[in-house]
């Protein structure tokens, strides 16, 4: 037996309670409750990031006329709220024939919101950016928006470069951390995390921080990946195979650490 499989051994104990690093997300939530009834353990929520809105005299410094562009890239929910309350800030109507590049299918839905989606051109990919890549190559000629975070993965931009497309980063909203004094005195067996981001936000609040027994869960590479390079151990990684939500691997590892 190898010494990483002796460690990973070791560490499988029993799992009675779960740390989701999100804010609770109501009915969706469902497949977490099942943990709760299935498993008898606690399953909480607690978002490690705030998400700021940049002042629309920030935003101004950054000399970018939005009326410029033919199309905008949204890669979240975040980005649809703080550009459209830029654009009102701002007094900035945006004309019916612009277009819309969406990653997901639910952020395209949620242009609902602020737009009448049945008279715009609204392009939406599965999950990830690279899916929106044929919709961009069969749109060569737009000018892209990207209204993005202080923090964010390169997908987007990889791919605009790659393709020599036209379009410019608008930094619209920041990603800090969230205040999480409230947890100093709290013990969770397993910390779940879907980004970076949530990952040094632990560190920031709590800086002498140590692992112990404490698992760690990371949805995505980039946020594995983030969690290696802290030098902290990775006890679950998402999505697998047979697992492609972080409920589904946190379900497997509950099996198998608490003998069911």
């Amino acid at each position: 037996m190898s010494e990483t499989t002796e460690n990973q051994t070791d560490r499988l104990k029993k799992v009675e309670s779960i740390l989701i690093t999100l804010d609770n997300p109501g009915d969706s939530s469902l497949t977490y409750n099942d943990l709760t009834e299935k498993y008898n353990m606690k399953v909480d929520f607690r978002n490690f990031i705030d998400v700021n809105k940049i002042d629309h005299r920030e935003f101004r410094k950054q000399k970018i006329d939005i009326l410029e562009h033919t199309a905008i890239i949204f890669t979240s929910r975040h980005a649809v709220d703080h550009f459209f309350k830029i654009c009102e800030e701002l007094r900035i109507e945006i004309p019916i024939d612009m277009k819309y590049f969406c990653v997901t299918e639910q952020t395209a839905n949620y242009l609902q919101k602020y737009i009448t989606i049945r008279k715009r051109k609204i392009f939406s990919g599965i999950k990830k950016a690279a899916d929106l890549e044929p919709y961009f190559l069969k749109n060569k000629n737009e000018k892209y928006l990207f209204p993005c975070s202080n923090i964010r993965n390169n997908s987007v931009p990889n791919i605009m470069e790659k393709h020599k497309l036209k379009y410019t980063e608008a930094v619209i909203y920041e990603t800090v951390p969230a205040d999480l004094s409230d947890l100093t005195e709290v013990f969770y067996d397993i910390i779940c995390f879907f980004s970076p981001s949530g990952v040094h936000s632990l560190l920031h609040n709590f800086p002498e921080w140590k692992q112990n027994n404490t698992r760690l869960a990371a949805f995505g590479s980039t946020t594995a990946k983030a969690i290696r390079d802290l030098g902290l151990t990775l006890d679950i990684e998402a999505p697998l195979p047979n697992a492609p939500s972080m409920a589904g691997a946190l379900e497997l590892y509950v099996k198998k650490a608490n003998n069911l």
